[in-house]
């Protein structure tokens, strides 16, 4: 979670224009060597958009049919991990970032999130649009083929298996679904992103992520929603806050009874019940430019209260993004795909599923990238037993 003055957003706006031209001119290039892929970054291609203009493709051709033996739809951790796996085991994935898939930048949620301070190997954090930036040159580097098109359609009911696209149809033995889950946030006023609003200033979707931040640090803070998750994220930030709300808009949870009970007899937790948030404001002291308190309407007794808060974290649930999959693959009763325990094996053969789109407990950058690693190896074990890879991993 960010503490930085207004320049450092207007930083980061900038760090997504450059990404959003960079997409445009290296995920839709070929050269004349590889006329089965234009517009698609392999390294040759990327760098043969350096010295000829006349190799880039306009996005707007006709609809081609690319071959490979390994597709991944997806552009986060997970997605980019198994790339990198496959990509190193000669696989020659061809990668499926979306454009604004789920209203999400490529790279996924962490593009939303100003600093990340729990993935290893960064003591100082870093920020969420450049850690995905690395993962993306790093899949790149080792010859991942992305393709900065949004996957709308799927048919897994026979092999070879057909991926479809904006401007492109995908034929590929193995595929890797990593589209993530997106949390569920509500719309008040000072809740959004824009000018006026507090979201990564005081407003998250992920305590544990962002719950150890300093802004967050001995200040009083809010948890909005009634199940497990509100019950787990408000305790986890009662080792930070000095005191959490749980506003929830019923005079009951939907919470397991245990989950319900650590939380109400935890001394630092306090219930708003029948209570909804109407607005955001900001913190005088800091000239606005934090989350400092909110107004919260009783539904029942109509009375609209001030309540100061440095911090708000939503826990309404995530919805995975499996819409496209149209019932191909089996789900749970949340949406997420099913895999088999301990694997990332899906309920089709071939076909394997990484990160939050299969994770409701854990939904970390860290461990979806440990799936997508598990998924790279998986289908590449699976290519082997068909017949279509020979030994590769190292």
């Amino acid at each position: 979670m960010s503490h930085s003055p207004r320049h450092r957003l207007l930083f980061s706006l900038i760090r997504k224009g450059r990404s959003f031209f960079r997409l445009a001119s290296t995920a839709v290039v070929a050269s004349a060597a590889a006329i089965a892929a234009p517009r698609v970054a392999s390294s040759a291609a990327a760098s043969s958009s350096l010295t000829s203009a006349s190799t880039t493709v306009s996005a707007m051709d006709d609809l081609q049919t690319l071959k490979t033996k390994l597709c991944i739809i997806g552009s986060g951790p997970a997605a980019h991990t198994a790339a990198i796996y496959a990509s190193r085991a000669e696989l020659k994935p061809i990668l499926f970032e979306g454009w604004m898939a789920n209203g999400i930048a490529p790279g996924g949620q962490l593009t939303t999130t100003s600093d990340v301070e729990n993935f290893p190997g960064f003591p100082d954090g870093i920020n969420g649009i450049d850690l995905m930036d690395r993962f993306r040159s790093q899949s790149h580097r080792f010859g991942t083929q992305i393709v900065t098109e949004t996957v709308n359609k799927v048919d897994f009911s026979t092999t070879p298996f057909k991926i479809f696209a904006d401007s492109k149809t995908v034929i590929a033995e193995s595929v890797i679904v990593a589209t993530g889950a997106v949390a569920k946030r509500l719309d008040f006023l000072g809740s959004g992103e824009g000018s006026g609003g507090f979201w990564n200033r005081g407003i998250s979707a992920c305590a544990v992520c962002d719950g150890a931040a300093p802004i967050f640090r001995n200040k009083p803070l809010a948890v909005i929603g009634g199940g497990d998750s509100a019950m787990e994220e408000a305790t986890f930030l009662t080792k930070y806050g000095s005191i959490v709300y749980i506003i929830h808009r019923r005079d009951t949870f939907r919470a397991s009874k245990i989950m319900q009970q650590r939380a109400l007899t935890n001394p630092k937790i306090q219930v708003l019940w029948n209570s909804v948030v109407l607005e955001a404001h900001g913190d005088k002291d800091n000239q606005n430019k934090l989350l400092g308190g909110l107004k919260v309407k009783n539904v029942v007794s109509g009375e609209v209260s001030d309540l100061k808060v440095s911090g708000l974290f939503f826990a309404i649930g995530h919805e995975p993004a499996t819409k496209f999959l149209d019932g191909q693959l089996e789900l749970d009763s949340e949406g997420y795909v099913v895999t088999q325990s301990g694997t990332t094996q899906t309920s089709v053969p071939g076909v394997f599923a990484a990160g939050d789109v299969q994770d409701k407990k854990y939904r970390q950058a860290v461990t979806a990238a440990g799936t997508g690693c598990m998924a790279a190896l998986e289908a590449e074990h699976y290519l082997q037993e068909i017949g279509s890879q020979e030994g590769k991993t190292d």
